[in-house]
């Protein structure tokens, strides 16, 4: 059965690989499964088809035969333990490995989204100035402990897996910002994930619906 993934018609990133539906193509490169891609519109995101696959309104969801599912840590668990490549055999090496998913987008991800809203959505409000340096406090503190849990290893626990999909994936939403400068372990982190021909192929195929040119190759 075809797989089909819903992502934007335009995404709001300039198809910088920051819309959540390259985590789902990135983990489908990963295991190698093909993959159809259903583009909405931010109108049809809020119509009553798309609310039955997903009741907020938003992308990614993932469709394979009746099974609908939304949430982009539900649909790479469930590409993950379908597929192998992104879990690890042994049991709790692979209990760790969808802790460290759980970690990525609980833990990690809410301050730096916080920050982007902040960013983007409060610049011009009085309280601007003396709360960006609070939410961004909080985004160094998550950082500071993921950097020396890190330590000079390539991944997290062991060979590369969902965990460090979702982690790369939630930190690449720091690039512009400079907070990743200070913590060179976890800037080379990222620059392995990126470096990755699944996320290279999973990119591509995220910035060609920008661009509306085909990845090359």
């Amino acid at each position: 059965m075809t797989i089909t993934i819903t992502a934007f018609e335009r995404s709001p990133d300039g198809g910088k690989g920051l819309a959540r539906d390259t985590r789902v193509r990135w983990a489908l490169e990963e295991v190698g499964q093909p993959y159809a891609v259903r583009l909405v519109s931010f109108a049809a995101m809020k119509e009553p088809a798309h609310l039955a696959l997903h009741p907020f309104g938003q992308i990614p969801t993932y469709q394979e035969g009746d099974l609908a599912l939304f949430e982009t840590g539900a649909i790479v668990l469930h590409i993950a333990e379908r597929h192998a490549g992104l879990l690890p055999d042994d049991p709790n090496a692979r209990a760790r490995a969808i802790t460290w998913m759980f970690a990525a987008l609980n833990t990690v991800e809410p301050p730096i989204f916080d920050l982007e809203i902040v960013r983007l959505l409060e610049s011009g409000k009085s309280w601007f100035e003396a709360r960006l340096p609070l939410v961004e406090d909080r985004v160094r503190d998550r950082l500071v402990r993921l950097s020396a849990r890190l330590g000079d290893a390539d991944w997290l626990d062991g060979a590369f897996s969902a965990g460090d999909l979702m982690m790369v994936s939630v930190l690449l939403r720091l690039k512009s910002s400079g907070l990743l400068d200070g913590y060179p372990n976890l800037t080379a982190y990222v620059g392995r994930g990126e470096a990755r021909p699944a996320y290279q192929r999973a990119f591509a195929a995220q910035l060609a619906v920008y661009t509306g040119k085909p990845p090359a190759g």
